[in-house]
Order: C-alpha cells, then structure tokens, then sequence
C-alpha cells in the first residue's frame, strides 16, 4: 500500500527530498485558499479534508470529501506556482505530509510504485465529479441527498446499531452543499428520512441505516 511505503520510508525519504514535513492541520482550519498561490502538495495521513469552491456568485460549493491517501494542492497541468482553484478545509483533525511541487513529482519519479495509486485516486476523483455534476443536473434533491448519504457511508461509516455511522462531524449546510441544495430544503428531506426510520442524527452526528436507505432510494 502507498501509505505503508510512507510510514515505512518517511525518514529515508525526508533526506532525499528535503521539503518532505508532517504536518498537523487542526479542525476547520485551512491548508489553502481559494486564489492563494500553491507550492506545496499535501500527501493526507490521516482525517478528512473538505475541498470547496466559491462561486462568483457569491455560493459556496463542496466538490469532495478526501481521506488517507489522497493528494491535494499539486497539479501537473498547470505551472509552478499556480493560482488554487479550491479551498482545502480541515474537517476533524488532520495529519498530512506537505513538500514542494519540485520534491512531489521528483519523488513520483524516482519511486514508480506511487505513480499508480496517485493516478487512481486522482482519476477516482474525477469520475466521482463527473457523477455528481450529473446527478445534480438531472436528479431531484431527495435522490441526491440518499446517493449522497449512502457515498458518505461507504466511504467514512463505521458500522453501528443503525447501520452506519458517519466518522466526520457534517453539518446540515455542509451536506447542503455537497449536493447543490439550499439548507432548508435538505433540513426538510433529512427530517423525513429519519420520520422513516432511514437515519438518525444528533448534534455531532449522522447515523445512516444503509439497508433502509438503499430500499427508500429504488422507491423514489
């Protein structure tokens, strides 16, 4: 696995590509910034980091939720530095290696078995976009909170009594804002699912019964 190689090689690494630092991002505080200049890339160790985009309109977007081993602030479309097109937020504690641009692509370079896993997850990324520009265009709002709620359970569930419950603290506008509702309406559709026995929530958390959802979701 590419984060075993980094546990296992940090210190090795550290000398051959000096920039390489762990890095401790407390919760809700930001990486970068929407039109900051980037020349860091951030290897996340552990947590979750909320990348977001401000529209000119003023709205506020949320376009992914990133966990262990994905990569953000590098891209090798653009040049050195480059202007960030995203917020990356701290959601919970994180833990992140940070290093240069030079030493990111450097490091791929020397050390082939990264290449691959970054490949996949940026690409994984990209089709995960894709699917919710979709699914924003063409589905109403209760059909992309239940996919967007059953994605969120795959992907940071523990399991529990209901089913899954959501490892990150996710406010009603935060899910608002991951499929392109106003919060009102998401408040309305999340009271009905848990009317229906489908999830449960607290203040600092979301409890998703996933079988529950998944028959509610061929329903709708």
């Amino acid at each position: 696995m590419t984060d075993d190689f980094f546990e296992a090689n940090v210190a090795q690494l550290s000398l051959e590509f000096p920039s390489i630092k762990e890095i401790a991002i407390a919760s809700k505080s930001f990486l970068y910034h929407q039109g900051d200049s980037s020349v860091y890339a951030y290897w996340i160790k552990s947590g979750i980091v909320k990348l977001s985009h401000l529209t000119a309109q003023g709205t506020e977007i949320t376009t992914a939720l990133l966990k262990k081993g994905e990569v953000v602030g590098y891209s090798p479309s653009h040049a050195e530095p480059h202007t960030m097109e995203e917020t990356a937020q701290a959601i919970g504690d994180v833990q992140c290696y940070c290093m240069s641009h030079n030493d990111f692509k450097a490091m791929l370079l020397l050390h082939p078995q990264l290449l691959w896993p970054v490949f996949e997850k940026t690409y994984a990324r990209k089709q995960k976009t894709e699917r919710k520009l979709r699914t924003i265009l063409t589905q109403p709002v209760e059909i992309r909170l239940a996919t967007t709620l059953l994605e969120l359970a795959e992907m940071f569930g523990i399991q529990c009594s209901h089913g899954y419950a959501l490892e990150i603290h996710l406010t009603q506008q935060d899910v608002a804002d991951l499929i392109g509702a106003s919060r009102s309406v998401v408040s309305t559709h999340l009271n009905n699912f848990r009317n229906s026995g489908i999830l449960d929530y607290t203040r600092d958390q979301i409890c998703i019964n996933d079988v529950a959802l998944i028959n509610a979701y061929h329903q709708m």
